[in-house]
């Protein structure tokens, strides 16, 4: 065996270094950034101050006078005017034709009276034709006190337009009388497993429908057209664009994929997606790896263990504190998501599954580490979506698994005002865990939830910082020993972000030979008060160097 020393081995490497130095400054850019702050997200040249860049590639990074090098009579220069640089964001987690289709229909998630959500629903209702359906909506009850909405507060004037809008997390719809008849719903319809249809005293539907019921009146809604798809993607992109989210992973394609496509091919998809297929039809043809290309990804399957917190749907190994008899459900029962997970990890396949309540994480970790034991260690990057409400001897296991925890910051923020109430004083200790599963060495991704939420990674980033609810009851910070820094946060939206979907060779960091996909800020938001990160204004997104969004021309 030739045995090679250390110094040998340093001075190759080096040899190495200089030769692609060379080759590089041998290159020319088409565009330069300079005097910029970057935060570059890579360890070995964390800060820069300039970036030269080739096609849709960084060629160089370093400072003004080393990117002038690569400067010729045809290139562009940006002029970054101090401005704080930072890889495009990644959002982990958006509806993206539901938040598409939001943006188009009837905004209720900030309606904060009874009267104002209904005023909202009937102006709306004025511009639809007889038998268009009002749809989305997202709704959050707690605006106005907790009394869930009831279809006779609509039905007066929705009477020739079926109503199915959601909750705003997505696990409760409310369904008018026009819906509830298309979908054949009744006082004698019995509750699925899974779901719940919520009824007045004499065993009328009230119109909210949870969990598997929602499906009864959501697979009557008529399928949208490859145009109406086009539509809605292209306000979802334009509106992500706006906030600096360069990539998404988008959950629940909803129909994305042909659209996606369309666009791409004619060379308007200005927005990087990966896409999830349902994972109890994992081995249905989905196009599955076929357009693993820059744009447009597939290879993820989404499966679901639990609801949500605020619908009572989320699944806890002890009763909800306000309604003790309640420990939620299971949406899909364990032999299930393991008989669906385990094949489609055979197939190669990436899993990922939203479960929100501990006893839903716990059962979750335990098929995930049965799947490992039983298909045998790869580079398999299993997923769950959400981690709200971890048990402390599950936090653990994340890193030791090698589990994802996809997570949305921006819902601690919010859940914060009233989960308490919920769950009680014990249980909120690990609620949105995020520095207790970081300093468990587990990796930790952050997207929106859109349009649960908003899709803004600013808004985000502030929220796993400072952790002050939205009602600001908790200047410092709800379940404050569970804050993060500004630079977690910033790696949970680049860097580990781009990890969660293999592709950590192409972006999550601005370094040459990954895409130019980055973000200009107005301030640099690793130097100013924590309190204002969601104040700073995104100046400027670029996508595989090209601009996309500008706040100039907005």
């Amino acid at each position: 065996m030739i045995s090679i020393s250390k110094r040998t081995l340093f001075l190759i490497a080096l040899t190495l270094i200089v030769l692609s130095s060379c080759n590089q400054k041998s290159q020319k850019a088409d565009k330069i950034v300079l005097n910029a702050s970057i935060w570059t997200g890579h360890l070995d040249l964390p800060k820069a101050q300039a970036m030269a860049i080739s096609g849709d590639t960084i060629l160089a990074i370093g400072t003004n006078e080393e990117i002038n090098s690569f400067k010729t009579e045809k290139t562009e220069i940006i002029d970054a005017d101090g401005g704080f640089i930072t890889p495009g964001f990644i959002d982990t987690h958006v509806h993206l034709m539901m938040g598409g289709n939001a943006l188009l229909s009837v905004e209720l998630r900030d309606a904060r009276t009874k009267e104002e959500f209904k005023k909202r629903i009937q102006t709306y209702a004025q511009t639809l034709n007889q038998g268009q359906w009002i749809l989305e909506g997202n709704w959050d009850h707690t605006l106005w006190g907790g009394e869930l909405p009831n279809k006779e507060w609509i039905d007066s004037f929705t009477k020739e337009k079926p109503v199915a809008i959601y909750r705003l997390d997505g696990h409760m719809i409310l369904a008018n009388s026009a819906a509830l008849k298309i979908a054949d719903i009744t006082k004698d319809t019995p509750d699925l497993p899974g779901g719940e249809i919520i009824r007045n005293s004499d065993g009328t539907p009230t119109g909210i429908l949870k969990g598997s019921n929602m499906n009864v009146v959501l697979n009557k809604i008529p399928a949208m057209s490859l145009q109406e798809k086009k539509h809605a993607l292209v306000a979802a992109t334009s509106y992500l664009l706006s906030n600096g989210v360069t990539s998404v992973h988008d959950v629940d394609s909803l129909g994305t994929y042909s659209a996606a496509k369309d666009l791409m091919e004619s060379g308007e998809l200005a927005i990087r997606i990966y896409l999830a297929k349902p994972l109890n039809r994992w081995n249905q043809d989905f196009n599955m790896n076929d357009e693993n290309n820059k744009w447009l990804k597939t290879g993820l399957l989404k499966g679901f263990v639990d609801g949500s917190l605020g619908s009572h749907t989320a699944a806890f190994e002890e009763p909800y504190t306000d309604k003790p008899s309640d420990k939620g459900f299971f949406i899909n029962t364990e032999n299930e998501l393991y008989s669906w997970a385990v094949e489609a990890d055979k197939a190669n396949l990436q899993v990922t599954v939203h479960a929100i309540g501990d006893r839903a994480i716990h059962s979750l970790l335990n098929i995930y580490e049965r799947i490992v034991k039983e298909n045998g260690e790869k580079d398999r990057r299993l997923r769950i979506e959400h981690v709200q409400h971890i048990g402390k001897e599950d936090i653990k296991r994340f890193s030791e698994l090698g589990v994802i925890a996809s997570m949305q910051p921006y819902h601690a923020i919010d859940d914060g005002r009233w989960a308490e109430e919920l769950i009680g004083s014990e249980r909120i200790k690990t609620t949105y865990a995020f520095n207790s599963l970081i300093e468990a060495k587990s990796t930790v991704v952050f997207g929106s939830d859109w349009p649960v939420a908003p899709a803004s990674p600013l808004d985000g980033i502030y929220a796993a910082v400072t952790r002050r609810t939205l009602d600001d009851k908790n200047n410092e910070g709800w379940v404050a020993e569970q804050k993060i820094s500004v630079e977690e946060a910033l790696k949970a939206y680049t860097t580990d972000a781009a990890y969660a979907s293999f592709d950590e060779q192409i972006k999550g960091t601005l370094a040459p030979g990954k895409l130019a996909d980055f973000v200009i800020l107005k301030e640099d938001i690793t130097k100013i008060d924590v309190n204002n990160i969601k104040d700073v204004q995104v100046l400027k997104t670029y996508v595989g160097g090209v601009k996309v969004y500008d706040v100039e021309e907005y």
